[in-house]
């Protein structure tokens, strides 16, 4: 049997469905026990016993019946089923979302999108064959056969002796070849996966492969990808095809034995023809769940190779963000210093941790700069900041509190981010831009713009605000995508503000443009910026320099100066020294 013991506890929670689903399926075979008696007893009366019309009525009123109360009890079975299937699919869904969520940005950039993508969408929807189909047919195999044996046996024991022998042949042929089909399901949907990842990858770099010249290399490795996909997914077929063979040929073998058998019975007068009839009846429906078991097997296969996936998913490890007991007042954010003590951090599989033994803090009201070579620390410490990783030793502190002491949900609250490369989502401007504060009011969304120098750009807008910016905001440039992320940041309006360098990446005209706007929404708050430009640099009250994730300098921009080493050395890569 190939139950997913994970899976099978997601049933557990939906139990009522299948439970439903499963007696009703199993009455339904009690019905085609009825339907088989009746049928042969209106045959043998039409035909052996020369019965009217009048005395068959009866017969044909309850075979009539029973076919009724089969057909309907066969609908509840599947209904409940596929009631029960949608429910554990949108529980596993909202899981899922729930769980990515909480892993948050720094687990979705390590695994690739189209990847990640695909097991929330086709992975999720391929759990259905194995819980609507499979999980009920394997039920439905073990009391069919035996409810017929138990039927069969006593009017007829040569014929139950022959079921008896030949059932098991059908769970040993699928074991066998489940085993094989197993394994080449699970490669399927690994490349599959794979293959969509690699996909989506492509697509999102085309302009840069374009402007390499390699277009044309990627192009033939998708084709590759996608054929090596195809023979994945034709030597599943064959299993499955060869599969189906072997279990009709044994239920039609076994089929054939009992009638030969019956019929020489038969004409040596060994058994009557209504009782032979009835046998004969119900031996195709005794190895009919059998058969449909081994074809639901290869249906359900799929679920469970993607149940892999998903529970890979499921069961990544998080930090433990919430708090134990709410807090009676919100903490005053901005008013007392943030402090890192003894802040250590190691990604999986690194050899020296990114960070080590920091111990900072960021005053209220202040400015704090940091600054460091690439892979220094910077992000990492960002990272922490927002709650997006958790240190492996040491703590961030609030007003002496650790910030683990704070909900995740009022932490992030009182927070405004402005990253390097702002997410930009496929609706209009307005409803981009309200992800700051979604209650806010015309006027203060119309004040943002303003702060933000958009106004203009906006007027020049087909809909205006309304107009519709694109996948990753393909109709705004990387300047007026940085002004979006300041005009969330200006409707949040939160007490501590968190920029990754947002002018990094623009001309000076611009840089200019927007360090006015940043200049703006930095007033009164409290502010950690990641800085590589002198004149961001300069600005700050305070400047931390981090080095292979240790602090190596702190002070003013004077200070530093003054201590020379990697800020000094910065500065003159820069050409822009003071002396």
């Amino acid at each position: 049997m190939n139950i997913d013991r994970r899976l099978f506890r997601l049933l557990k929670e939906e139990r009522t469905p299948f439970i439903l689903s499963i007696i009703s399926g199993c009455l339904a075979s009690t019905m085609l026990i009825a339907q088989a008696w009746y049928l042969s007893r209106i045959i043998d009366g039409a035909f052996m016993q020369k019965s009217t019309i009048g005395e068959l009525v009866p017969l044909i009123g309850f075979f009539a019946l029973f076919s009724l109360m089969r057909m309907l009890l066969s609908w509840a079975s599947h209904t409940e089923a596929n009631r029960g299937t949608i429910k554990i699919r949108k529980t596993i869904f909202l899981r899922l979302s729930a769980k990515v969520g909480a892993l948050g940005p720094v687990y979705t950039r390590s695994v690739q999108s189209g990847r990640l993508s695909t097991t929330l969408i086709k992975g999720v929807e391929a759990l259905d064959a194995y819980f609507s189909q499979y999980i009920p047919q394997i039920f439905f195999a073990l009391f069919t056969p035996v409810l017929i044996l138990c039927t069969i046996f006593p009017g007829d024991a040569v014929s139950g002796v022959i079921l008896l022998v030949s059932a098991p042949l059908i769970p040993l042929f699928m074991i066998l070849i489940g085993k094989s089909a197993s394994a080449m399901t699970q490669k399927q949907w690994k490349t599959m996966s794979r293959m969509s990842g690699y996909f989506l990858d492509v697509l999102q770099g085309l302009p840069t492969l374009k402007l390499f010249a390699q277009s044309k290399r990627q192009r033939r490795m998708i084709e590759e990808s996608g054929e090596s996909f195809r023979h994945a997914t034709l030597r599943v077929l064959k299993i499955a095809f060869l599969s189906s063979l072997t279990l009709e040929l044994v239920g039609t073998l076994g089929t054939a034995f009992i009638a030969v058998g019956i019929g020489l019975r038969i004409m040596k007068g060994e058994i009557a023809f209504q009782p032979a009839l009835f046998v004969l009846l119900l031996t195709p429906d005794f190895y009919l769940p059998l058969r449909q078991l081994g074809i639901k097997f290869h249906a359900g296969m799929e679920g469970v190779s993607a149940s892999k996936e998903i529970f890979e998913i499921l069961e990544q490890p998080e930090a433990l963000h919430e708090h134990r007991e709410a807090p009676s007042k919100e903490e005053p954010f901005g008013l007392h210093p943030i402090v890192f003590e003894n802040l250590s951090y190691t990604y999986p599989g690194a050899e020296r941790p990114a960070l080590d033994g920091i111990n900072a803090s960021i005053l209220p009201g202040r400015t704090t700069a940091l600054i460091g070579p690439s892979g220094s620390g910077k992000s990492t410490v960002l990272n922490l900041l927002l709650r997006f990783q958790e240190p492996e030793k040491g703590r961030i502190t609030l007003n002496g509190k650790p910030i683990h002491d704070t909900p995740l949900e009022l932490w992030h609250r009182n927070i405004s981010w402005v990253p390097q490369h702002p997410t930009m989502f496929n609706t209009s401007l307005k409803e981009n831009i309200l992800i700051g504060r979604p209650d806010a009011t015309p006027h203060e969304l119309q004040t943002a713009l303003h702060q933000t120098g958009l106004t203009a750009f906006v007027a020049s807008l087909p809909e205006g605000i309304e107009t519709v910016i694109g996948e990753q905001g393909a109709r705004l440039s990387g300047g007026e995508s940085q002004r979006v992320a300041l005009a969330r940041a200006f409707l949040k309006n939160a007490p501590l503000l968190v920029l990754d360098e947002p002018t990094s990446h623009t001309d000076p005209e611009l840089e200019d443009a927007l360090r006015s706007s940043i200049s703006e929404l930095m007033k009164g708050r409290t502010t950690v910026i990641i800085a590589h430009r002198l004149e961001t640099i300069r600005s700050a009250d305070r400047i931390i320099v981090i080095s292979e994730g240790k602090i190596t300098g702190c002070g003013t921009h004077e200070e530093l100066l003054a201590e020379g080493g990697f800020y000094l050395e910065a500065l003159r890569l820069q050409q822009e020294i003071v002396t």
